[in-house]
């Protein structure tokens, strides 16, 4: 018989995360090792972290990438967004995480993309400042942008190919060839 591992508290989380050497997220009592990511994951965030950061300087919003946590309380859990906006004032008053963010961006991962499409998604909808969620699938070339309509409903934008990114929330256009500078065709790179 196998003994249930016990539950961890969102301060008891917060507390040991802050003392380890590597990443980890918790979702609803559990904490999950972050996985290393591909060459070109890690250059699509950058790639967009950086276009996100040059448009927006001097505006109240600022781009976060990787490193900086998302809470939700009303999920239980605190992620490692790959890429966040937030323009909320509250957000600056807590230096360890973010709670407010207007757009989040997630660059798929084989191990992680059934996640971020899910279990994730869901939690992040819940918070309420949320107008986009965004996935980027580097291998197809797609970037799903989910925006929050007037009534409240999530609606699918899906950019494909060589078609510009529209990031509605933040007023932003990423073309293609800055997405997906220096990372190597797919086929070129298996």
């Amino acid at each position: 018989m196998n003994q249930a591992q016990p539950k961890w508290s969102l301060d008891e989380y917060l507390d040991w995360e802050g003392k380890q050497p590597e990443r980890n997220f918790y979702y609803r009592g559990e904490i999950f090792a972050m996985v290393a990511v591909r060459q070109a994951h890690a250059q699509v965030t950058l790639n967009l972290g950086a276009a996100f950061k040059s448009v927006l300087r001097g505006t109240p919003c600022r781009a976060f990438v990787a490193d900086m946590k998302l809470r939700i309380d009303a999920a239980d859990a605190v992620f490692y967004p790959d890429v966040m906006v937030s323009c909320d004032a509250r957000d600056r008053a807590t230096p360890l995480w973010l709670a407010h963010p207007k757009l989040i961006v997630e660059v798929l991962s084989d191990s992680t993309a059934a996640f971020d499409r899910g279990a994730k998604f869901a939690a992040c909808r819940l918070i309420d400042t949320l107008e986009e969620y965004a996935l980027i699938d580097i291998d197809a070339r797609r970037t799903e942008v989910f925006r929050r309509n007037a009534e409240g409903r999530w609606v699918l934008y899906e950019f494909i190919g060589d078609e510009p990114v529209e990031f509605q929330s933040i007023g932003v256009t990423i073309d293609a060839a800055t997405l997906y500078e220096n990372v190597e065709d797919v086929s070129e790179a298996q």
